[in-house]
């Protein structure tokens, strides 16, 4: 069928939000992910075909990529699954797409960028809020200043709540710090290293550095050397994360960890639809080029959930229509800085 993908990982919580939107965008995915006991009955509510198969089973894998022109992938850590998948994407010719938001990810699959070119087909990861309306404000803050050495951009998400998969993957990665890019490489800083506040417009929020997806990917869109990214935190919990340094030890134990994992599993899947819906975005970004000139943009979007939602949705739909650029793209490099204006209640303003 044209419109039809593999979404993989249909049974998490994003996952699941993409599938029941798809026929909004005339889109028909075949479900798929490792647990029939959830994909049955959601398949047989939303009426669509589904598939039962493990990533690391290569045969079964390969075998339902060839039958699709695009998979998405909204299986985190996705540190354990985009490897496989796009290893097999290249072998059939499928492009591939996910809601990642991991640097260590973005980073390791433009190292498939040649082998995409080759065999034709776009491998965009974080399809999602990461890496969307900050990778749009990004390219559109490049544009107002080409000759941008600095990049900063934060994000803040008042109302909004974590799914298991997103709180899962932040477990995976406690303890590790945060990191800059700094004269166009990747830099290990502490956590937290700096923060400022920021004017969202609707309000104005404390932030702090954090190892956020543009780190890898705004560098690929822009060519900007320094990029640091924000996000909204209390001034409390950034005053206990400076002493973070002194336990990360801890928090890198698999005690900790498991501990914490036990928490997250009894709480929600994530938010609910009321919950999202009086939840909203805010990004701003900021650019300065050597002689101290600046540009600033900023936009309200709705939640990270919706948002990614729409955006994957919206970029399927592109691909399966033909419209893609083969090799590793980010969203913005794909599809240029008013990508994130094609979707519902984004606003967008520069700021003088």
């Amino acid at each position: 069928m044209q419109n039809s993908f593999l979404l993989y990982g249909a049974n998490g919580y994003t996952g699941e939000l993409i599938a029941r939107y798809a026929s909004e965008y005339g889109l028909h995915p075949i479900l798929a992910g490792r647990r029939e006991e959830v994909l049955k009955p959601l398949a047989a509510k939303l009426n669509y075909p589904y598939k039962v198969f493990d990533v690391n089973d290569f045969v079964a894998l390969l075998a339902a990529l060839k039958e699709v022109k695009l998979i998405v992938n909204a299986a985190g850590p996705f540190q354990f699954t985009a490897r496989q998948i796009i290893e097999g994407c290249l072998q059939t010719g499928t492009h591939y797409a996910d809601v990642n938001g991991d640097i260590s990810v973005f980073e390791f699959t433009r190292q498939y960028d040649d082998a995409a070119k080759h065999a034709g087909i776009m491998l965009l990861p974080g399809a999602g809020f990461d890496v969307v309306p900050t990778d749009c404000t990004a390219l559109l803050l490049k544009k107002l200043l080409p000759d941008a050495v600095k990049l900063k951009l934060a994000f803040a998400i008042p109302g909004g709540g974590l799914s298991h998969g997103t709180a899962t993957t932040m477990v995976s990665k406690l303890g590790q710090g945060g990191a800059i890019r700094k004269n166009g490489k990747i830099v290990s800083v502490p956590l937290g290293q700096r923060g400022m506040w920021v004017d969202f417009g609707i309000k104005k929020f404390f932030v702090m550095t954090i190892p956020w997806g543009d780190i890898a990917t705004a560098y690929y869109t822009t060519g900007i050397p320094d990029i640091e990214s924000y996000t909204a935190i209390s001034t409390n919990v950034y005053r206990l994360l400076k002493l973070q340094g002194s336990f990360n030890w801890l928090l890198r134990t698999n005690f900790i960890r498991k501990m914490i994992k036990k928490k997250i599993d009894k709480r929600p899947a994530g938010p609910n639809d009321e919950q999202r819906s009086k939840a909203m975005s805010l990004v701003w970004g900021q650019v300065s080029n050597s002689k101290g000139e600046t540009k600033t943009a900023r936009m309200s979007c709705p939640d990270g959930y919706t948002l990614t939602m729409h955006s994957t949705l919206l970029i399927a739909q592109k691909i399966l229509q033909g419209n893609f650029k083969p090799g590793y793209q980010t969203p913005a490099s794909a599809y240029g800085e008013d990508l994130v204006m094609e979707l519902p209640n984004v606003q967008r303003e520069i700021l003088e």
